[in-house]
């Protein structure tokens, strides 16, 4: 049967939650022995149903501050997996004062919460929280993937909140050749708002498993998602530190954890299918927004070689947006990364070579930002 046609049995939705379990056990037990995240000590502040913000207690408070946006697919960690390729730590001895998006897992009463909500209210609330704590008017936003996609959607929704924007392979047009995870997923045709089924996921009444996202993308891109990370695995076995990362890298691949059923269906139908975003027709609060209400500084890394976020899925909302001040960068790759499209955050090469110039971007940025507009609190 179709994906028009397909509907998760009861038996179907029990054998995800089954394996989101399995794959979560299986990380506990590499924890175990000695691979799970090392990351940097942080206070979390709960900001409302859906997400909290990691604040650095050892973070230069007159340091330039940062809102770091991961996807809401997996936990907020792969920014912060360990201090030799830790984001979070890259940006602090930079003298950045970085603040982590930690989406969390969203209970039987937030199933309702869609892309209004994690490109709009929640990242709004984010922003305002670091204005709040570090005095800045304005906060550029650094996002991966999925985080990158909903940071750049925040930044034109919002662009006085907004100082800058750093794209990470991050998909923002979905035209021919990029709808591959929308192809191989069965998607929410024959959504029932009224009753809040939402077609096909309406069966999973405690959100989508992390487990059918991770089996959709190595359907999409089974290359990337499994034989590369077996590739990578041999080109590490000679290379301690290499092996390291990969292995922690490997534990956050299985730290499964669900996603709400309306924002699964809101990015697979209103981006995916529809690429409302760079059409300008993505409707948010009751503003239409696209790339031409981008207005600030815009860095965007692609990956040449990438089939998960081709540089088609990402430069033609580069060129388009409403500012002369933009800049692209090109990652090639690492080793010890398991997915390369995770090298950008945990890779050497990238940490070695990409890394140094988003953060003297970042700087710059933050030399043309207005100053505070009242002193920061204590």
């Amino acid at each position: 049967m179709g994906a028009a046609g397909w509907s998760p049995s009861p038996l179907a939705t029990f054998g995800l939650d089954v394996l989101d379990d399995l794959r979560r056990s299986t990380g506990r037990m590499l924890d175990t022995l000695g691979h799970g995240p090392q990351t940097t000590p942080s206070a979390v502040v709960d900001l409302a149903p859906g997400v909290r913000l990691h604040t650095y207690p050892d973070a230069d408070p007159s340091g330039p501050p940062v809102l770091l946006v991961p996807a809401p697919i997996k936990r907020c960690y792969i920014f912060d997996l360990d201090p030799r390729c830790s984001v979070v730590a890259r940006c602090l001895r930079h003298g950045l004062h970085p603040h982590l998006v930690e989406w969390t897992d969203p209970g039987a009463d937030q199933q309702q919460l869609g892309l209004d909500d994690y490109a709009d209210r929640l990242l709004r609330h984010c922003l305002h929280a670091v204005t709040e704590r570090t005095g800045a008017r304005r906060v550029p936003l650094v996002g991966h993937s999925l985080g990158g996609t909903l940071a750049a959607i925040c930044a034109a929704r919002h662009p006085h909140l907004a100082a800058g924007v750093v794209l990470l392979e991050a998909p923002l047009h979905f035209g021919t050749g990029t709808r591959g995870l929308a192809t191989h997923t069965p998607l929410t045709y024959g959504t029932d708002a009224t009753n809040g089924s939402y077609g096909t996921v309406g069966a999973f009444h405690n959100g989508v498993p992390g487990s059918l996202l991770t089996l959709a993308a190595a359907n999409a891109a089974p290359t990337e998602f499994q034989l590369d990370r077996w590739t990578d695995l041999l080109c590490c076995l000679a290379d301690p530190e290499a092996l390291a990362t990969y292995m922690r890298v490997l534990r956050w691949t299985l730290d499964e954890f669900r996603q709400p059923r309306q924002l699964f269906v809101d990015v697979l139908e209103r981006l995916y299918q529809r690429d409302e975003f760079f059409t300008g027709a993505l409707t948010l609060a009751g503003r239409t927004v696209g790339p031409t209400d981008i207005t600030m500084p815009l860095l965007t890394v692609v990956d040449p070689r990438s089939r998960i976020v081709p540089p088609s899925a990402v430069l033609p909302v580069h060129h388009a947006v409403a500012t002369d001040d933009k800049r692209i960068l090109e990652y090639r790759g690492d080793t010890g990364v398991v997915i390369q499209h995770l090298g950008i955050l945990v890779g050497r090469n990238a940490h070695r070579l990409l890394w140094p110039h988003i953060l003297d971007w970042l700087d710059t940025v933050a030399a043309t930002t207005p100053p505070p507009a009242r002193s920061a609190p204590g």
